[in-house]
């Protein structure tokens, strides 16, 4: 690589880095996104309500992950409880909606708080809502209850909000707890129920509905709304809290290991980081330094070889008295170099000897020594008399210390 090549991957380097430094350094820019999690600090997230909502639960808040049809089949319902479902809609199916109208008709409250609700459990309910949809910047409006004696606790909310309210109700089983007034397009203030309650079987149940979420986000809370979402949840019985986490539009999802990485902001820049650095070290050392060495095998040793192909040559020419001879030297050799024993005289002596320091009985020593004594004193040797004296070699030698 020339001087010039350099120069130019170094400057590029070091625009890289810069513009990872401002892309750190800078201010992080405020997230509006509709979130209503328990885990988040953002303005449209639920922070500051989950961690307050032990004032108002009697005893530990409990939270559910799953759906509420997974979560209430499996709750205990011995002692009333209250399970709060908040977000900026809900939509509950068949099962769901079934499962949400048992729990309430065993004693036990649903609330729910949302812009907009979809669902069987809405017509099961006789409600419906409708949405302002008009206006990209939403009207302000003035949330009420009717309660003479809770009106310190009214609220006008000017911005980060999505106006919604009941267009029809069950009057029979529903009370009107709350109201919400906006002015039209002509400026003519409307005013119309958006925090209701509805009895529910013989023990006491209810479904607590509300309208504007926004109220219990960590941005209006901060401001002077705390004492109206404060009120709205004060209409709850004194029982124990069931936070629903799951329907929720800033639930966390996690579906890949590359995801929860780049969702990280530390672990985001370490990723950044790596693959910038595994770059720098392909374009310097892609090219090699020096010539590949070639890889020397160590030599083979062929003793083996050799001596299977000798003993073939033998066999096949049919010398059996050569091949005799030399199993017997060699045998004799192995005598000699393992156990330290005279080869010259194959007597009673040398049987006893043999026998001891081979760990082999002194009659398969003497049967051994014997045959080959036999052999020797032939001039010619058979193919079986060959055989013979390879088992009987194998046999006693398969004993060696």
């Amino acid at each position: 690589m020339d001087k010039r090549s350099k120069i130019a991957l170094y400057v590029i380097g070091a625009v890289i880095v810069f513009m990872m430094i401002a892309e750190v350094t800078k201010p992080k820019p405020l997230n509006w996104r509709d979130s209503y999690s328990a885990s988040d600090k953002i303005p449209l997230g639920c922070y500051i309500l989950f961690n307050e909502l032990e004032t108002f639960s009697d005893g530990e808040v409990l939270t559910s992950e799953r759906t509420v049809y997974e979560y209430l089949k499996n709750v205990d319902t011995t002692t009333s409880k209250s399970l709060v479902l908040i977000n900026n809609y809900l939509s509950f199916d068949r099962e769901e909606s079934k499962a949400l109208m048992d729990f309430a008709e065993k004693g036990n409250t649903v609330f729910i708080s949302g812009n907009y609700f979809y669902g069987t459990i809405v017509d099961s309910l006789n409600v419906s809502v409708v949405r302002q949809y008009n206006d990209f910047f939403k009207k302000e409006s003035e949330h009420k209850f009717t309660s003479p004696s809770l009106k310190k606790n009214n609220r006008l909310f000017k911005d980060v909000i999505e106006n919604s309210h009941f267009s029809s109700l069950d009057t029979l089983n529903t009370t009107i707890l709350g109201t919400v007034t906006l002015a039209d397009d002509d400026g003519i203030e409307e005013t119309h129920p958006n925090f209701i309650k509805i009895d529910v079987g013989e023990k006491g149940g209810q479904f607590v509905m509300h309208t504007n979420p926004f109220a219990f986000t960590n941005y209006h809370l901060m401001l002077d709304k705390a004492d109206y979402a404060a009120t709205v949840l004060s209409y709850l019985p004194k029982q124990q809290i069931i936070w629903d986490n799951n329907y929720k539009s800033g639930r966390k999802v996690i579906t890949s290991p590359l995801r929860f990485i780049l969702s990280n902001k530390a672990l985001k820049w370490a990723f950044y980081i790596s693959m910038f650095g595994l770059i720098l070290f392909v374009i310097f050392r892609g090219k090699r330094t020096q010539r590949i060495i070639p890889v020397i095998n160590k030599l083979e040793n062929a003793t083996v070889d050799f001596t299977r192909t000798i003993g073939e040559l033998y066999y096949q020419h049919g010398d059996y008295t050569n091949i005799v001879q030399k199993k017997i030297r060699f045998f004799l050799e192995f005598v000699r170099s393992n156990y330290y024993l005279n080869t010259n005289q194959l007597n009673q002596s040398f049987i006893e000897k043999l026998a001891v320091k081979s760990s082999n009985t002194k009659e398969d020593a003497k049967a051994l020594v014997d045959y080959l004594v036999f052999l020797k004193s032939k001039a010619q040797h058979t193919e079986q008399e060959l055989i013979e004296l390879n088992k009987k070699i194998e046999h006693f030698t398969k004993h060696k210390l």
